[in-house]
């Protein structure tokens, strides 16, 4: 049947239904709004659907496979088959379980839904192509916009995503049989997620970095750990080599790599994963017709309100910058929606943590050592190597720190990086400290059940004012 050009009506229209549009269409409506949510795909955006929840998914099943070869020093013996069709199942379920959860709430909070691909006509109003053939179009007029079409993956040149050879981590994270041998292209975060995964699974992975180490962005000691632990795992990296291209090599690849002195390498796999960072997706919107204005890099700059240059027009997530993280893009659609609504609402990046789910975890927030003092601070620093915490030993898995940035005249903690089983988890204690406004002396004076990693908090804490019981003091 042709739907046909109808026009409807709006007080505030989310394009985007990732954790940043469904977050902003829901509190909106919560706050007597009338929304209409427009979503091309499936709700939950990339992170519910292709990222996040998938990918850490496949963190823990791989874990468990590696974790019981790797149990005799605990007495354990098992050899684990890998039924990759039947991960990617459990995997989809997972997923399945949350997007329909996100389309409910929507639901259940009075949104409108509508299917189909959002493009600004003007400054006030949007066409929607409809997927499917004969499916038409609507124009819907708005009060407000809140943009939230998320990014995709970045294609490098010779590279292009085909599904078969060279994959994206989406690609990645759909395969149905276990590659025996896999190029990584990119020492990110994503890539050393994907690669540390697979190599858990059994996977023979080779990374390969243009850059001169892993995980760019942090400091030396937290990644340099994460990348002992990733060799110890079997994954062989070269960095100072870029990626040039790949050709057909029997029922495998050959990718070709070139240092800065032009001498190339070459390394044979089954497939090659390209995980070099994301892009965000604002090409598509036609947003020159609302007068928003992008970057030289597509993001759509935005100020604490969450505002674009126009003012009826938020953006939120990974559209509008840097950290491209879910729970940022949660946040700021929270404030969009408030805001719109007349709260009082305003962003706070200094307490937004960042965490890599490698093996071992990293949790950051907050400021380095370094940055404190680059902002006028006198930076105390905490730490509390996880070999001293009864926790981990149990655990067996001892390498890592957690490391905890104070002001010294004042005690105000700043900033936390940690290296550890569970860092995601940890690392949200020290987010609230600084949301809170708390000091060292409250965090070591906080009692934490034992044995536990977050005792290595506290004792960082108490490490920082010269106090620590169970390290030495500095």
């Amino acid at each position: 049947m042709v739907v046909g050009d109808i026009a409807t009506g709006t007080d505030v229209l989310v394009i985007g239904a990732g954790p940043g549009g469904y977050v902003a269409a829901i509190r909106a409506a919560q706050l007597d709004l009338d929304v209409t949510l427009v979503e091309k795909e499936t709700y939950g955006g990339t992170c519910l659907n292709h990222g996040c929840i998938p990918s850490k998914a496949f963190v823990t099943a791989s874990s468990i496979a590696h974790d019981a070869r790797e149990g005799e020093a605990m007495g354990i013996h098992a050899d684990p088959a890998v039924d990759m069709k039947g991960m990617r199942s459990w995997k989809d379920d997972v997923v399945d379980q949350l997007t329909g959860g996100v389309e409910k709430l929507c639901k259940a909070n009075g949104v409108n839904l509508v299917e189909g691909r959002a493009e600004f006509a003007d400054a006030n109003k949007v066409r929607v192509a409809h997927g499917g053939e004969g499916q038409g179009s609507e124009s819907i007029e708005f009060e407000h916009a809140v943009v939230s079409t998320g990014s995709r993956p970045v294609q490098i040149p010779n590279f292009e995503f085909d599904g078969e050879h060279v994959l994206s981590s989406r690609d990645a994270l759909a395969l149905e049989t276990l590659p025996e041998s896999l190029v990584v292209v990119g020492a990110g975060y994503i890539g050393m997620e994907l690669g540390t995964v697979f190599a858990k699974l059994g996977t023979d992975v080779t990374v390969v970095e243009m850059l001169d180490g892993a995980l760019p962005g942090y400091e030396d000691d937290v990644a340099r750990i994460v990348r002992k632990r990733a060799e110890s795992l079997g994954i062989d990296f070269h960095f100072g080599e870029a990626a040039q291209g790949w050709e057909p090599a029997g029922e495998g690849i050959t990718v070709r790599t070139e240092d800065a002195d032009g001498e190339v390498s070459e390394f044979g796999a089954e497939k090659v994963l390209v995980a070099v960072g994301r892009t965000p997706v604002t090409d598509t919107l036609d947003l020159e017709a609302a007068g928003v204005e992008t970057d030289e890099r597509g993001f759509v700059p935005t100020d604490d309100r969450a505002r674009t240059n126009v003012e009826h027009v938020y953006a939120v997530g990974d559209v509008a910058g840097e950290p491209m993280l879910a729970h940022k893009a949660m946040k700021e659609g929270h404030v969009a929606a408030e805001h719109i609504a007349g709260e009082p609402a305003a962003l706070d990046h200094q307490s937004i943590p960042a965490a890599v789910f490698t093996d071992p975890e990293i949790g950051t927030v907050g400021l380095t050592e370094a940055e404190a003092e680059e902002e006028g601070f006198e930076p105390v620093v905490g730490t509390m190597p996880l070999r001293a915490s009864g926790r981990a030993l149990t655990l067996d898995d001892t390498d890592g720190f957690v490391r905890l940035v104070a002001d010294g005249p004042s005690g105000f903690v700043l900033g936390a990086q940690i290296v550890a089983p569970e860092a995601s988890e940890l690392v949200a204690e020290v987010g609230l400290a600084i949301e809170m406004g708390a000091t060292l002396e409250d965090v070591a004076a906080t009692v934490h059940t034992h044995p536990t990693l977050s005792e290595a908090v506290m004792e960082a804490a108490a490490n920082a004012q010269g106090h620590a019981i169970h390290t030495l003091n500095r």
